[in-house]
């Protein structure tokens, strides 16, 4: 997301601090005015109108209350928003409500995060990396070959597999970064035109001796060495693993980079105002390329995550499923910020892991979890209509441009 170098959104300034409360009706009957920046608010009022519509949808959706709303409208209504409530509870509960749900979220959160940060390092630089897929795709298959066909001490071999989706990973995100820096091609293009490439690479690979299991005929990879398996952190009967940890560390790692280093100004000043960044004596086409890298990078780790992390550690060619398209989603709902990746990567993960026992509770469909993330990517877009929901004024100085134009 592009946003002025050192905006009041970046340092979270209240909205007071432009002069007053400017949070409207719905931030001086909740005080979330004088206690959240702009660069919560907005997202954290989008993701509550998502819900407020979800509720709407599972409400409209009870075809038995809406048969009896005619002759009992008071009863079917009744019936409505308690459906709606045994809905969102379940979802509650499915996500934190025992160490089984706190751990499927955790461990849903786990790629969405780094993918996440994929995208929003992108995002600062001005550029929109649709490839975080792609990128996760080869990191994975690049962890997963280091994890069937080398054999090491686990202490050597879990960083080494890594260290391979990372090169992978980057590998990939850094020949979009190069030909936008060279040709001019347009990320959006390229990086989309590599998703494809990579999933057919790996569809084609996971046929072959370099991954296939011994006698199987359809594509899938042998098991991981236990040397190379990314250890459990509440032992085997629960999913979550050591990626959770690598996520956290990469949120700091982002924004130390992005805010606290050189390369990370440069990054932020390309992304704002490349001719100036050019006149300043940066080297854009370099930065171009250096920060897809490292975007590839991050979710390479995600497919790692998802290919020596996760039972039975023989993975399929689908194993990146809709992580990488999620997480842009997730990087527009953090406002591209790395700590607003971490909460909000949590929060998908939480709706991932609740949605299932909405489910099986409530007998909601499980698209309702992806309905509401589409809301939220349409509030999240459309911020006048939020503001004009909640009455609530437009801080000084904020602003809603996701990335440059394709001029």
């Amino acid at each position: 997301m592009t946003d002025t170098i050192d905006s009041p959104s970046d340092r979270g300034a209240p909205d007071s601090a432009n002069g007053g409360d400017d949070s409207g009706w719905f931030g001086r009957i909740t005080g979330v005015g004088s206690r959240i920046g702009p660069a919560l608010l907005m997202p954290s009022l989008a993701f509550l109108a998502a819900l407020v519509v979800g509720a709407i949808i599972i409400a409209a959706t009870d075809l038995d209350a809406l048969d009896r709303f005619g002759s009992e409208p008071f009863a079917a209504l009744g019936d409505m928003v308690s459906g709606v409530g045994t809905a969102y509870k379940a979802l509650l509960e499915g996500a934190f409500g025992s160490v089984r749900g706190i751990s499927e979220t955790l461990f849903a959160a786990t790629p969405l995060i780094l993918t996440g940060l994929a995208v929003a390092l992108g995002f600062r630089a001005g550029l929109f990396n649709i490839g975080a897929r792609g990128q996760m795709i080869i990191g994975g298959a690049a962890a997963l070959w280091v994890g069937i066909h080398v054999s090491l001490p686990a202490i050597i071999h879990v960083p080494l597999a890594l260290l391979a989706a990372i090169v992978g990973g980057g590998i990939w995100g850094g020949i979009a970064g190069y030909l936008r820096a060279k040709t001019g091609a347009h990320e959006v293009i390229t990086t989309i035109m590599l998703n494809f490439v990579a999933a057919s690479l790996v569809l084609w690979s996971f046929k072959t001796e370099l991954f296939q299991a011994p006698g199987a005929t359809n594509p899938i990879a042998a098991p991981v060495e236990e040397t190379a398996r990314l250890t459990p952190l509440f032992g085997d009967a629960y999913r979550v693993q050591i990626g959770l940890l690598f996520a956290i560390a990469a949120v700091f790692f982002v924004h130390w980079l992005l805010f606290r280093s050189t390369l990370g100004f440069e990054f932020r000043a390309a992304g704002h105002q490349p001719d100036a960044a050019t006149y300043a004596g940066m080297k854009v086409g370099f930065l171009y390329t250096s920060v897809m890298a490292i975007c590839g990078g991050l979710a390479g780790i995600a497919g790692a995550t998802q290919t020596i992390g996760l039972p039975p550690y023989q993975a399929s060619p689908g194993f990146a499923g809709s992580i990488g398209f999620d997480a842009i989603t997730l990087a527009l709902l953090a406002r591209s910020h790395p700590i607003g990746v971490l909460w909000a990567g949590l929060l998908f993960g939480a709706l991932k892991a609740g949605g299932r026992a909405m489910q099986g509770v409530a007998q909601v469909p499980l698209d309702l979890v992806v309905v509401m993330q589409a809301l939220i990517v349409v509030f999240i877009a459309a911020p006048q209509l939020v503001r004009w929901i909640f009455r609530v004024k437009a801080a000084g100085g904020e602003t809603t441009q996701v990335t440059k134009g394709w001029g």
